[in-house]
């Protein structure tokens, strides 16, 4: 087992290679400890380099609306009328607390995901 930090594109491809070759190791063993290692160190690489961005608060809202079968007058029942679901969905206003206990509670949304500030509507 020679493993070493990965500081390159080239480096992070040796690392995947070897990680499938070893993907089914048994924990514990030697092949198992490389596969743990590596994994920490390719994780810690993609971080930096491949960062993913929480969604803004509107694509988080549709996207558990598709998920969950919903539709534009199920959140409206949710939030009290089909103007608020609307102009939400539009990004034309802001979530009040109300609104992301509402969405966290019932949808399930992370409520950090929720408390972002719009973008600006052009």
């Amino acid at each position: 087992m020679q493993i070493q930090p990965i500081h390159t594109e080239e480096d992070h491809q040796k690392a995947l290679e070897r990680i499938e070759e070893i993907f089914d190791a048994k924990p514990g063993t030697e092949e198992g400890d490389e596969l743990e290692i590596l994994g920490i160190l390719v994780d810690e690489y993609e971080r930096k380099h491949y960062p993913i961005e929480a969604p803004k608060p509107v694509e988080a809202i549709k996207f558990r609306m598709e998920q969950l079968g919903m539709e534009q007058k199920d959140l409206a029942k949710l939030l009290g009328s089909k103007s608020r679901a609307s102009e939400i969905l539009s990004g034309k206003r802001s979530l009040s607390l109300r609104q992301i206990k509402i969405m966290y509670r019932k949808l399930g949304i992370p409520a950090e995901v929720l408390i972002q500030e719009p973008e600006p509507v052009s």
